[in-house]
């Protein structure tokens, strides 16, 4: 007996608009299949090995990662845009996410919209070029940990060793000495109840951490530069 074969049904052009009202907000998504920028996002809460709550806005780094593989691998992507609006996380998955930035070929730029906070500030920096809007802020603080610790030595210890790479990453990919970072991570007048700086625009400019202050159209026109440059390297 032979199966038929069950052709799948064409969804209504109504049904398209209400997703992309649902998904996107618009009943119409632009197609940029023309352009050789890719624009990856990372919003809310960077989630890492523990599942969040539904209710929290997350960016999963299982999603995120095969993108970039993807984006690493693709011919027809000559660039990537990285927007962040970002509270921080989970410190692994966020590092992870921002190692695989700074070793990719293709030109790469950071843009702090809103905010990029905590393990969102090594994102911002590993692009090969950052910006920050100037209403943007950067919250710098200590490692923390939630959830049951154990007091002993080794704890503390284990949480400094992970500071530390969380420092060396910043330090190696912005211009921020070690002495600064580390004086804004104990700082105790930018926060009213915990120990941290809070960098608005331009102060995070000031200190090294992100190359520029601008928008949209300063990163993508810096993008579009470093890509043609990146071209006529090929070339020759």
């Amino acid at each position: 007996m032979v199966n038929e074969v069950q052709q799948p049904q064409q969804q209504p052009a109504g049904g398209r608009e209400m997703v992309n009202i649902k998904e996107m907000g618009t009943p119409s998504i632009p197609i940029a299949a023309e352009s050789d920028i890719h624009c990856l996002t990372i919003i809310g809460q960077i989630e890492g090995h523990m599942v969040l709550p539904p209710h929290n806005k997350t960016t999963k780094y299982e999603h995120v990662i095969p993108q970039l593989v993807a984006i690493e691998e693709s011919k027809d992507i000559h660039g990537l845009l990285l927007i962040l609006n970002t509270v921080g996380g989970d410190v692994e998955a966020g590092l992870a996410i921002a190692e695989m930035i700074s070793t990719m070929s293709k030109p790469t730029v950071s843009l702090v919209l809103g905010g990029g906070h905590s393990i969102g500030v090594p994102l911002a920096v590993s692009a090969d070029c950052s910006f920050i809007a100037a209403s943007a802020t950067m919250t710098i603080h200590p490692i923390r940990m939630t959830g049951m610790v154990v007091g002993i030595p080794q704890t503390f210890e284990y949480l400094s060793r992970m500071q530390d790479r969380v420092i060396d990453f910043i330090v190696r990919h912005s211009s921020v000495s070690r002495d600064k970072l580390n004086e804004l991570l104990i700082g105790t007048g930018g926060l009213s109840s915990d120990v941290g700086s809070v960098l608005i625009g331009e102060e995070a400019v000031k200190h090294g951490i992100i190359d520029y202050v601008g928008g949209v159209k300063e990163a993508l026109a810096m993008l579009r530069l470093m890509v043609n440059q990146n071209r006529g390297q090929d070339l020759n």
